[in-house]
């Protein structure tokens, strides 16, 4: 049975729209326009115990809205959700203790005080035995390699080193599902990586079920076999995030290193020009045409060094997010 389950789940927020001036303010105190705005759309899909499933989408999609919904921070306007059993928003205490939600961009730690003050206040709130929570500060504080700033204040430590308190603090009481928004947000690439190898390890260990919400494609391609993407409050796919560009036209990518200037309109003969500097060419051409392309590009050009690719996953994400919700829903279930 799937650990989270989501059924046509809505959530529209209400807004007013003022036009700038002292007129307009006076006249929107008796007179202001409602607005509606629909930040998730009848969204379905099921997680099973024990995976960890990215969560992908432009600025405004609803990601964020969707994680709020299934942690209990917001009600829903419409639909069901369950999670571990429970219903999120009815927010019962047995529930609350068998998840954690992460966000990037707001703190849970003291910023005045040490972290292990912080970490210390989640013991009592989480009610922790005193064997269980050194034990867990132990293991966590290792895998993390924090031990040593555990007594810093937390203003003091630099941004992958808060991150990794935030951690700690989420996963002291051991739960079973966690919530990650942008858990990577403005770190450093070698924070990034740290963080992405300690939380593949820790749900190898635990088989805890994880949603991860990134702007980062290697947190998701190197955390996450399933991805779902939402834009405009719809799912419009499900599934592996290497099949995205399947679900469009089939395209490869040709790199090219030439011994001789080349003219760009004789190579425009070959695929489309995507990068040209006259010696070194990225060409896209159709994956039918590849072979009979691949023989005639050698037989044609001065080429030094030929390389195959496929189109990059990051523009056929692209692709998906111009797509217009759920008129144009696809759904690819490749997992």
């Amino acid at each position: 049975m799937a650990i989270i389950q989501v059924n046509n789940l809505c959530k529209s927020f209400n807004y007013y729209k003022k036009e700038a001036g002292l007129k307009n303010s006076l006249k929107n105190l008796f007179y202001r326009k409602t607005l509606v705005k629909e930040a998730v759309k009848n969204i379905s899909f099921e997680i099973e115990e024990g995976e960890i499933v990215g969560f992908l989408g432009p600025n405004g999609a609803g990601k964020t809205t969707t994680l709020k919904m299934l942690s209990g921070i917001l009600y829903p306007t419409s639909g069901d959700a369950t999670v571990m059993g429970y219903v999120p928003w009815e927010r019962k205490k047995k529930f609350k203790r068998k998840f954690s939600i992460v966000m990037g961009q707001k703190s849970q730690l003291w910023w005045d005080l040490p972290a292990n003050e912080s970490l210390h206040l989640n013991k009592h709130i989480y009610e922790i035995s005193n064997k269980d929570y050194h034990t867990s500060m132990e293991e966590l504080a290792e895998l993390l390699d924090v031990k040593d700033l555990l007594n810093v204040q937390v203003r003091r430590l630099s941004l992958g080193e808060r991150m990794k308190m935030e951690l700690i603090a989420s996963l002291l009481h051991r739960p079973k599902v966690i919530f990650l928004d942008e858990p990577t947000i403005g770190l450093d690439i070698i924070s990034q990586k740290k963080i992405r190898k300690f939380m593949k390890y820790y749900n190898e260990q635990t088989k805890t079920t994880i949603i991860l919400t990134s702007h980062y494609m290697n947190d998701i391609e190197d955390l996450c076999k399933r991805s779902l993407i939402i834009n405009q409050g719809s799912i419009v796919f499900d599934g592996e995030i290497k099949k995205v560009n399947e679900l469009f036209e089939q395209k490869k990518i040709i790199k090219l290193q030439l011994e001789d200037y080349v003219e760009k309109d004789v190579l425009g003969g070959f695929g489309t020009v995507k990068q040209y500097d006259g010696y070194n060419v990225l060409l896209e051409v159709d994956k039918r045409e590849l072979k009979e392309c691949s023989k005639a590009i050698l037989d044609d050009l001065p080429v030094i060094d030929f390389n195959v690719e496929d189109i990059p996953i990051e523009e056929g994400i692209e692709l998906l997010y111009k797509k217009k919700g759920s008129v144009d829903r696809i759904v690819e279930k490749a997992y």
